[in-house]
This record gives structure tokens, sequence and C-alpha cells, in this order.
């Protein structure tokens, strides 16, 4: 995949607050490349997968997911669960 196709998408969940996860920020090449840097220095986890995020790329910035995203971004959440148990 060239560095202008690759895509990246990030989230926030507040649970005490929000109902569903938030996209932070998104954006393809420079602009994923600087997602997943910053995502890299602040030791947060990143997992690719890129149906997901051609799917939440379409969500508007600061807007939670919509419901039909939940089972496969609850799929990432137990990854991140698990990274950072490990």
């Amino acid at each position: 995949m060239s560095d202008k196709k690759k895509k990246a998408v990030a989230l926030r969940f507040d649970k005490e607050k929000e109902s569903a996860p938030r996209v932070i920020a998104k954006g393809e090449g420079e602009v994923a490349k600087n997602i997943i840097k910053i995502a890299k220095e602040h030791e947060l986890p990143i997992q690719k997968n890129e149906d997901l995020v051609e799917m939440l790329s379409k969500v508007e910035l600061d807007a939670q997911i919509p419901e039909n995203l939940y089972k496969a971004v609850a799929e990432v959440f137990v990854f991140l669960y698990n990274s950072a148990r490990k």
C-alpha cells in the first residue's frame, strides 16, 4: 500500500461521559502517518484493520461511532485492553 493510500483513524472513549467512542482524528497519506507517529510517541496501542479504518473514516470528526460499528470497535477495545495488560 502506498503512503498516499494509507489511512488512520483515532478513537477516544470516556465511558463516564459518552455512550460510544468518538472519532477524534482521521486522515490519509501524511496525515495518517502523523496520527500513527503521535500514537507511537504516546505509547498508545495501534491495531491495523483496513476494513474498519475505511468504515470509521466516513464518520464525521468528533462524532460518536454509529451503532452498526459497535461490535467491530468493541473488538478493538478488547485488543487494547489485552495490550495494556501485557
